[in-house]
């Protein structure tokens, strides 16, 4: 989850749904990331996040909004995200931070009837791995209408307050939901938070936005799938696991 507002480029994304390759692994569990990748970036929905963290930070250290806009910037790209910088640095109590910066507007948000129903037809056991709280999960995903397709939701505080990337968290998640890797696809915009699964067995699937910092290792040859459309992708995959010759 990231803690500053998104830098963004023109670059091509549009993907069409019919070139996704076919998966060979048969998936039994798929494993999506929340923010940006379960709704359109393009909702800006984490602007929102991002100035009650500038704020957060000015009302907790007592120092002025623009220096704790720099500080904040600097704490997620030295540790992951805002919030394990501010515990580390300064002892923060993670929930107190987490309710405070999660208490957004959420009608910024389209509805997803698309995404509702690939994942209506789409096989498998159906998870949420997110650097943000169960209960901001939870929240987005009712919002959705998408909270009936999710068994589980292993959040920030489950991991450790560890963030993706770190490894350990997602070996937690593995223990806890009894995932076997190799039969696991997980789902994320962040490029560089799939180079673990991919590490661990699991396929991996980049949602790609128009956020320069979630490009960082998009190249590399753990993403062996990208989308820019995850309700056509998610279809067309569903459509060729029944017909692999179409």
């Amino acid at each position: 989850m990231p803690s500053v507002p998104p830098a963004e480029r023109s670059i091509p994304v549009k993907i069409p749904a019919s070139a996704v390759p076919i998966i060979a692994a048969e998936i039994d569990t798929w494993i999506f990331d929340l923010d940006n990748t379960l709704y359109p970036a393009s909702s800006n929905l984490f602007a929102q996040v991002s100035i009650r963290i500038t704020q957060f930070i000015a009302r907790y250290l007592a120092i002025e909004l623009e220096e704790a806009r720099r500080l904040q910037r600097r704490y997620f790209m030295e540790h992951g995200t805002t919030l394990r910088g501010l515990m580390t640095n300064h002892a923060l109590d993670p929930a107190e931070f987490l309710a405070f910066v999660h208490d957004i507007d959420l009608t910024v948000l389209p509805p997803a009837a698309e995404l509702d129903q690939a994942l209506t037809d789409l096989k498998g056991r159906k998870l949420v791995f997110t650097n943000g709280s169960t209960r901001h999960a939870e929240r987005i995903l009712e919002h959705l209408g998408l909270a009936r397709h999710f068994s589980g939701i292993f959040d920030i505080a489950a991991a450790g307050y560890l963030p993706k990337p770190d490894p350990s968290g997602y070996d937690l998640m593995i223990e806890r939901f009894g995932i076997t890797a190799g039969r696991a696809a997980m789902v994320e915009d962040m490029a560089k938070n799939l180079a673990p699964a991919a590490l661990l067995g699991m396929t991996t699937v980049w949602v790609r936005t128009a956020n320069d910092w979630a490009i960082d290792g998009s190249a590399e040859p753990h993403i062996h799938h990208t989308t820019d459309d995850l309700p056509g992708w998610l279809a067309a995959w569903t459509a060729r696991s029944r017909d692999p010759n179409s």
